[in-house]
């Protein structure tokens, strides 16, 4: 297999490559935990020059016909496919997916760009009255602020900047510090596809620092935010405070219920992709498995067996399934949790520790009979931790679903129409999976603060204009 080096990770402000205000932080590979590169830390000086770029070239940007914007999209998204293997290696240098995960991400992204590219040239103009000569056509919302998580960086990335460029808005990207050069290689791709220096500025810090500092900077007209909730509710207090949109993606529970009537080795299969892919690390990942008594014990065996049989290790080797954890924190984590559930009423059926002494593995680990109280029934793990707890009758499985608000989706497996429409109606939650691993399209938005069109979706970066004419 072909090797590439990991170079080290700059910001990008006004076309430019330079080095940031603060010390250089080091970039470490979870599969060995040596430093592998640097990335450059941005202070105040780095982001108000980044926003300055942002707010100078967005009255350009913007006035570019929409088509001429999407050839820019579509020629950043050949590259992207052209480039898909030195990308992928990068990715999974950095943050530890396997590399068919990654190239599949790095796809992704490219197929985004088009996507955008192809809406956004078809999008906009509002309506006109004749009788008022009235016009309120869509307008790019302004200079945007986007941040990506470290768990997809790459296609978290191209749906914020996507949309954003498409419409018509500049941007400034602040890339995850652990997994900086997949954002890179899509400004890279961007920069050489001929998008103009400055309209987008790529930034890296501590998100804690530097969201709060660009959320409430007077020349960020919107934010895109991804990551831990506790920053995302600050961010969208923040928001609310000056008047600005904010989209928000965050973590929590996304459950499954088998009932006795289903296919149990679809729901095995699909279940055991959805939640072991990329380590867990996901949002969509199903950490709690709720089973009818009656195939309860069957269900618990064919998922544990399935685990075993997931090829564990270095993501860049042939043939593995599931990579590390992102870093050494995140296996604490798990461990901590394992811990509480099992010094309450939780059996450990499987896993349930780190894997060897080098790297930041930890086994696919199922725990049963978990209490409520637990800390895994109110938090979600973001890790290769699954709970398989029993329910008896179908209004006890609703029950058990409910305790887990806020859902984020429900995976459900039965054969049963008239138990599908009962669900419907009985378990409100933004997603609903029927037999299968995850039925979301790749174009699909999220999120919505701070009032109407506040998504990633290209209504989410316009805002209407009313335009009054006298004869």
């Amino acid at each position: 297999m072909k090797t590439y080096a990991y170079a080290n990770s700059l910001l990008h402000i006004n076309g430019r490559w330079r080095g940031g205000q603060l010390p250089d932080v080091p970039v470490l590979d979870p599969a060995t935990e040596a430093s592998i590169g640097t990335v450059a830390t941005a202070g105040v000086q780095d982001l108000d020059e980044a926003t300055a770029c942002a707010e100078r070239t967005f009255w350009t940007w913007r006035r570019m016909r929409a088509a001429e914007r999407g050839r820019i999209l579509m020629r950043a998204a050949d590259l992207l496919r052209k480039r898909v293997e030195p990308i992928a290696h990068l990715l999974t240098m950095e943050q530890g997916k396997p590399l068919a995960e990654a190239r599949a991400e790095a796809a992704a992204a490219a197929a985004l760009l088009d996507w955008f590219a192809n809406e956004g040239a078809s999008h906009g103009g509002g309506t006109v009255s004749a009788e008022a000569r009235q016009a309120a056509p869509d307008e790019p919302i302004g200079p945007v602020a986007a941040f990506a998580a470290w768990s997809f960086p790459l296609g978290q990335a191209a749906r914020k900047v996507a949309a954003a460029l498409a419409d018509g808005s500049s941007i400034v990207l602040a890339g995850p510090p652990s997994a900086p050069a997949s954002c890179a290689a899509l400004v890279v791709a961007l920069a050489d596809a001929g998008l103009p220096a400055g309209v987008l500025n790529l930034v890296y810090g501590p998100q804690a620092d530097i969201a709060p500092y660009l959320i409430a900077h007077p020349a960020i007209a919107r934010g895109s935010y991804s990551g831990p909730a506790l920053l995302g509710a600050r961010l969208a207090a923040l928001a609310k405070t000056r008047g600005k949109r904010l989209a928000i993606e965050l973590s929590g529970p996304a459950p499954a219920i088998v009932f006795s009537d289903a296919d149990l080795e679809l729901a095995v299969a699909a279940l055991c992709r959805a939640k072991f892919r990329n380590a867990g690390q996901a949002r969509f990942a199903p950490t709690c498995i709720f089973t009818e008594s009656s195939i309860h014990a069957r269900f618990l065996d064919d998922f544990i067996e399935a685990t075993r049989r997931i090829t564990i290790g270095n993501g860049l080797q042939q043939g593995v399934e599931m990579g590390p954890l992102a870093n050494g924190c995140r296996t604490a984590k798990m461990e901590a949790l394992v811990a509480d559930a099992v010094a309450g009423s939780a059996t450990l059926a499987a896993g349930g520790h780190r894997m060897g002494n080098l790297g930041c593995f930890f086994w696919p680990t199922v725990l049963t009979d978990v209490a409520a109280d637990a800390l895994l029934m109110n938090t979600e793990p973001f890790g290769p931790i699954t709970v398989v707890n029993r329910f008896d009758r179908y209004e006890d499985g609703i029950a058990g679903l409910n305790g887990l608000r806020p859902v984020l989706a429900l995976h459900a497996f039965t054969t049963s129409r008239k138990r599908m429409d009962r669900l419907n109606r009985d378990f409100a939650s933004d997603m609903l999976f029927l037999n299968q691993r995850d039925g979301r399209v790749l174009t699909q938005p999220y999120g919505d603060i701070g009032g109407g069109h506040g998504d990633d979706s290209l209504e989410g970066y316009v805002q209407a204009r009313l335009i009054g004419q006298s004869a």
